[in-house]
C-alpha cells in the first residue's frame, strides 16, 4: 500500500530535517495530518515568514529582526570581549547563562572537510575586521573535533594577520564546563557559567 503523494512528499521534507528518520517523519505528517484546518495554516505561514522577516546581523551574523542585531545595537556590551560561537543557538544559550556580556561573532558551522565545508564556507575571515578595540576573543566553538579544529584554525589565522598580542588581543577557549561532544545549545546555565569562567588563554 503506498501513501498519498501529498503525505509522501511531507515525509520527504521532513526526513531532510536533523535528527528526524523515517518512522519519525511519519508520526509527524500524521499529527499534523489530524490537525484543524486553522492550525496548518498557521504552521505553514510561520513555515513561510521564517525566511521573510529574519536577515542576519551585518556586524555579528546573528539572525535577527533588525540590522543591526539588538546585541549589536546595545551600547551596554563590553566592546572589549568577542566572544566567537558556532550557530545563532548558541548565543541564545550563554546569553540565558548571565555569565557574558560582551560582543559575539557568529560563524555558522565548523570547519568540517568531510563535509567540504572550509574557512570560505563560514564567516570566519572577517573577525579580524572587528578587533579594534577588542582585548580578549572567546572561542566558544562546541568541544567536538571540528569545534577544536575550527578553533585552532582561527588561533592560527589571526597570529597571520598580527591581530594577537602586540594590539593587545588575546585569545582564550572556552572551559572544560561543557562535556566532549555536547552541544552548546543543550548546556544549562550553571555549565555555562563555569565554562566560560574557567576558559583559558592559548
Amino acid at each position: 500500500m503506498k501513501l498519498p503523494r501529498a503525505v509522501s512528499d511531507l515525509v520527504t521534507s521532513f526526513e531532510k530535517l536533523p535528527g528526524v528518520g523515517p518512522k519519525s517523519a511519519q508520526r509527524l505528517v500524521f499529527y499534523l495530518l489530524h490537525n484543524p484546518d486553522h492550525e496548518l495554516e498557521t504552521f505553514a505561514a510561520n513555515l513561510l515568514k521564517l525566511k521573510k522577516n529574519t536577515i542576519l546581523c551585518e556586524i555579528c551574523h546573528n539572525v535577527s529582526e533588525s540590522n543591526p542585531c539588538p546585541v549589536c545595537a546595545d551600547h551596554s556590551r563590553d566592546d572589549t570581549l568577542l566572544c566567537v560561537v558556532e550557530q545563532p543557538l548558541d548565543v541564545l544559550a550563554i546569553e540565558r547563562s548571565g555569565a557574558f556580556n560582551g560582543r559575539y561573532h557568529v560563524l555558522h558551522g565548523v570547519i568540517a572537510p568531510l563535509s567540504n565545508i572550509g574557512p570560505d564556507q563560514l564567516y570566519l575571515h572577517d573577525i579580524s575586521k572587528r578587533l579594534e578595540f577588542v582585548e580578549e576573543v572567546v572561542l566558544a566553538t562546541n568541544p567536538t573535533m571540528e569545534g577544536e579544529a575550527t578553533a585552532l584554525y582561527i588561533t592560527e589565522y589571526l597570529q597571520q594577520q598580527g591581530k594577537l598580542g602586540a594590539e593587545g588581543t588575546s585569545i582564550s577557549r572556552i572551559g572544560h564546563g561543557l562535556p566532549i561532544g555536547a552541544d552548546i545549545e543543550y548546556a544549562d546555565g550553571m555549565t555555562l557559567t563555569r565554562a566560560l569562567e574557567g576558559r583559558r588563554k592559548l
